[in-house]
């Protein structure tokens, strides 16, 4: 499981980020979070309860936004949502040239006090 890593890593953001802004206490962090990543939300949220203990960050509230699979079809340049793993065009039966969406793996805001 690379949730441990990836959970250090965000905490490292949100403490720095939080500090930087004269932060008692972190309330909220809004993770913007594709399916493509193969990154499972509860460990990491399993994983910040440990990771921020005794920190400003101790009991923050972690929000996934999770972002579909989106890919692009160069031939009929449709832009579809994959469904398993099938990255053939609804349209026209292509393979997709392109993933769009899914990767993404990002602290998108952090609420304070």
């Amino acid at each position: 499981m690379h949730e441990l890593g990836v959970t250090e890593s965000i905490a490292g953001i949100v403490l720095r980020h939080a500090e930087m802004n004269g932060a008692r206490r972190v309330v909220k962090v809004n993770i913007k979070l594709g399916e493509l990543t193969g990154i499972v939300d509860h460990y990491v949220s399993f994983y910040w309860d440990l990771v921020t203990k005794d920190t400003i960050a101790q009991g923050a509230e972690l929000n996934f936004n999770k972002v579909p699979v989106v890919a692009y079809c160069g031939k009929c340049r449709e832009e579809f949502r994959i469904q398993e793993y099938d990255l053939t065009c609804p349209r026209c039966g292509e393979l997709a040239s392109d993933i769009i969406s899914g990767r993404e793996f990002m602290v998108e805001s952090i609420e304070i006090e």
